[in-house]
């Protein structure tokens, strides 16, 4: 999956007093997108050196996120591009299967980090701006003394089982999200539900079904929707007529093992290592 970047380590302790040197990564966003270079196989993510001469502060206006193999990654804002130059700004979508992975990883990661650092800028409380604080990863308000830690929102991604059979769907599309390949149902943890819950209810409103025996398989942080998602097979207790949800899902049928469709071979997503762990016997 997209996190499992061994032998490379991701270490995301929080250490704000650190600062840039020339080979630094620089994480460098707007909106969906980031600044890369591309080789014939393989994307590259920019070093402080390969920007300080048209930003010449740029070492003065960061943010820390976080290690990889002990190169620090920083998150930095307005920069001029080189021009010309071999980076360019692409849409974060590409690092779902994009090479070499623990670079993707870390740019999905730096992302969701962004994200959460362009939204809390001001209280919630008070309205007052917020710091990045010292010590932890959070934000907080001098003012009413309100805290922020980052974004995480748990959801679950479910396979239903019914002997040699297994349940697959497609979204409904959207523009970010064409819908074109078959996935599980997934929904997002709501207040004072547990995962198993989750589990129950997200299956009833998206297919119509009952369902039985829910057993833990697996977690991935999923940092293109702030989620870290729990992943869970389920056996059928109900008649196996779907009910489907057209504002969710355009679709959702059975499929016996042997004719479940062979997608993305690397597994970059829960969802679709779950897929074919079943159809090779492994779930």
């Amino acid at each position: 999956m997209i996190q499992d970047i061994a032998p490379h380590i991701y270490d995301n302790a929080y250490r704000p007093e650190k600062t840039p040197t020339p080979l630094s990564y620089a994480l460098c966003y707007a909106d969906r997108r980031i600044l890369i270079s591309r080789g014939k196989d393989a994307f590259d993510l920019p070093r402080f050196q390969d920007l300080e001469r048209e930003n010449p502060d740029i070492y003065e206006h960061v943010t820390y996120l976080f290690t990889i193999d002990e190169q620090d990654f920083f998150l930095v804002e307005h920069i001029t591009v080189p021009a010309p130059s071999r980076f360019f700004m692409e849409n974060t979508q590409v690092f779902r299967g994009a090479k070499p992975r623990h670079l993707a990883f870390a740019a999905i990661t730096g992302w969701q980090l962004n994200r959460w650092y362009q939204s809390h800028r001001y209280c919630g409380r008070c309205g007052r701006p917020m710091r990045k604080h010292d010590k932890e990863r959070m934000m907080y308000c001098d003012n009413c003394h309100q805290t922020e830690y980052p974004k995480i929102c748990p959801a679950v991604i479910v396979g239903i089982t019914d002997g040699n059979r297994l349940l697959l769907s497609k979204y409904a599309p959207t523009p970010e999200h064409p819908g074109t390949r078959y996935s599980l149902i997934a929904g997002f943890t709501e207040i004072g539900e547990t995962f198993e819950e989750t589990v129950k209810r997200e299956v009833m409103e998206e297919v119509g079904l009952k369902v039985k025996n829910i057993r833990y398989y697996k977690s991935q942080p999923w940092s293109f929707s702030d989620s870290i998602l729990a992943g869970f097979y389920c056996d059928l207790d109900s008649s196996d007529k779907i009910t489907l949800d057209r504002n969710e899902l355009a679709l959702a049928q059975w499929f016996e093992r042997e004719d479940i469709p062979q997608e993305d071979a690397e597994h970059a997503t829960l969802t679709m290592e779950m897929i074919q762990a079943f159809r090779t016997g492994k779930a």
